[in-house]
């Protein structure tokens, strides 16, 4: 038989394989493949390669993640001030069209009326019948 382990085999076996041995073995249990041996090789080599991924990715995928997310929060900000900008745009127009409103049918009026004196005087102004005088009341010939 083997001979027993020591505190430092085994805390080196701990440190290099962690977890993944026994799940390794686990899988070779559960699975029970005609060729253990070469199932265990190609299973810890596929941990291997996928912890070494995650090792390298993930302090990247953190700092893309935090990138994305306040890509994010800004993106809705900028859009969240577009749309209050919009709504006191509106309120800024709706409180300031009566008084251009005003002011522009007043100068309409005013226009209208001072080109209604003429038309005034045109009318009273009347090809006289026979018998009636060209003279108008209080305007001058």
């Amino acid at each position: 038989m083997f001979p027993r382990p020591t505190r430092m085999e085994t805390d080196y076996l701990k440190r290099c394989f962690g977890t993944c041995l026994g799940q390794a073995l686990a899988e070779v249990a559960k699975v029970r493949p005609s060729d253990p041996i070469e199932y265990l090789a190609h299973w810890l080599y596929h941990y291997r390669n996928t912890s070494r991924a995650k090792e390298e990715d993930s302090p990247e995928k953190i700092r893309q993640k935090e990138e994305y997310d306040n890509s994010l929060k800004e993106t809705e900000m900028t859009e969240m001030l577009k749309q209050e900008e919009c709504q006191i745009q509106q309120k800024y127009d709706k409180c300031h069209q009566p008084l251009v409103s005003v002011a522009s049918s007043t100068m309409k009026t005013v226009f209208i009326q001072e080109n209604t004196k003429p038309v005034e005087e045109d009318g009273l102004r009347q090809e006289s019948w026979p018998g009636t005088s060209n003279m108008v009341p209080g305007m001058p010939q």
